[in-house]
């Protein structure tokens, strides 16, 4: 706790508390510890002891299919080869402008949805109707995005309800899924469709924690609903915004690989293929084997994913008072 202490002049001064040392926390936490551990073991196998592969990057073509892993890289000789054709290679550097594009689309256009969506659900009185409209936002999550792809496929096909629809306007049909002018809005409109409902979660969480004696007290002043919203509700749950979208900024070098891979094709290559289909395509595709260039694509884009994560949270915690850590 804080105490009080008297300057040179007599005034009391409020001292800052002294934080505790880690041992004792841990010591006052130790009932927690047991549910700690599978989380800790889980991040040090599937999370960290992978990094070690990061040394692929700077080998030259080490043969996996002939030796044995350790062997294989002892074979190889060391170099920079790679990180110069990343840095380089005109392809790859559209491939980094399709992923910050279509990440810069989903956080301007999709990123505001779930706190409004958030905002409305709460405001819903019929604690029935309340629960179905959650249930049927939240349903898309949970559907793998092979079967959404091949649901919009159909309905933006050639022969789709949406050509249909033009064509009895006297419109020409356009295949929207090969397009490579419409490949990242469709991309940007699924991923709304499957994950604003669930990324709405936390938002509505954070609401129900608000205190209603805040709105009591704003309907007595006379305060309409848009105005309870904006002056209790927003600065509420800004502490939850900041840190998701400090979240979501991080991930900027992640466009959405499942979802783009299993939406892209020959015809949308152009506009479509980000860093992690390329990476993907090089070190797992058909045909190649290109395990270091892939491994200094992917040890580049986590660079810049923490860098950018740091960043984010630093200014957060300069202007906002509030971040992750």
């Amino acid at each position: 706790m804080a105490e009080l202490t008297k300057t040179k002049s007599g005034a009391p001064k409020l001292l800052k508390p002294k934080r505790s040392s880690f041992s004792s926390r841990l010591k006052r936490h130790r009932s927690l510890i047991p549910f700690v551990i599978p989380a800790v073991v889980f991040a040090l196998i599937f999370s960290y002891l992978p990094m070690a592969g990061v040394v692929i990057a700077f080998k030259d073509d080490p043969n996996f299919g002939r030796y044995p892993v350790f062997e294989a890289l002892n074979r190889s000789e060391w170099t920079l080869e790679n990180f110069r054709i990343l840095f380089s290679d005109p392809e790859i550097l559209r491939y980094v402008r399709n992923t910050l594009i279509i990440s810069v689309m989903k956080i301007v256009l999709l990123f505001p949805l779930p706190v409004i969506l958030a905002v409305m659900v709460s405001e819903i009185r019929n604690k029935h109707f309340s629960k179905l409209v959650q249930g049927l936002v939240f349903l898309p999550h949970f559907l793998s995005w092979v079967v959404i792809v091949g649901i919009f496929n159909n309905i933006f096909g050639l022969y789709g309800p949406v050509n249909n629809l033009a064509a009895a306007l006297g419109g020409e049909p356009i295949y929207y899924m090969g397009e490579p002018g419409w490949f990242r809005w469709l991309v940007v409109i699924l991923s709304g469709w499957k994950e604003i409902g669930y990324s709405s979660i936390v938002y509505i969480a954070a609401i129900t924690a608000i205190d209603p004696a805040l709105y009591e007290a704003a309907k007595m002043d006379g305060a309409t609903k848009m105005q309870q919203i904006w002056h209790i509700t927003i600065p509420a749950i800004m502490p939850t915004i900041m840190v998701m979208l400090i979240i979501r900024i991080g991930y900027l070098m992640e466009a959405g690989f499942e979802q783009v891979y299993a939406m892209l094709n020959s015809l949308t290559r152009e506009t479509g293929e980000i860093i992690g289909t390329y990476v993907y395509r090089l070190g797992l595709g058909s045909g190649s084997r290109d395990y270091g260039l892939s491994t200094a694509v992917g040890l580049v884009n986590g660079v810049i994913s923490l860098v950018l994560i740091i960043s984010a949270n630093r200014i957060s915690k300069k202007r906002m008072g509030t971040g992750i850590w």
